[in-house]
């Protein structure tokens, strides 16, 4: 029987850099070791949306704010 774990990647939302993770973590919340930002764990191939609150609010705002049209 092995005792090593299994690690993936992936980039922290904040800072961009790259993380080894292991897998027992999926779906917790961990800490960048480099910036300290907080986010969910989260295999970036099993095609599961973000559901991080600031991500969403990026998105709406996006959404509201659309191409702005100049006024005549």
């Amino acid at each position: 029987m092995s005792s090593h774990a299994a690690f993936y990647v992936q980039c922290c939302p904040t800072c961009g850099r790259r993380l080894r993770i292991c897998v027992e973590y999926l779906g917790r919340s961990i800490q960048c070791r480099h910036c300290r930002a907080v986010f969910v764990a989260r295999d970036p191939e099993s095609g599961e949306p973000e559901n991080d609150p600031r991500e969403l609010v990026l998105r709406r705002v996006d959404e509201l704010l659309g191409p702005l049209e100049p006024v005549s």
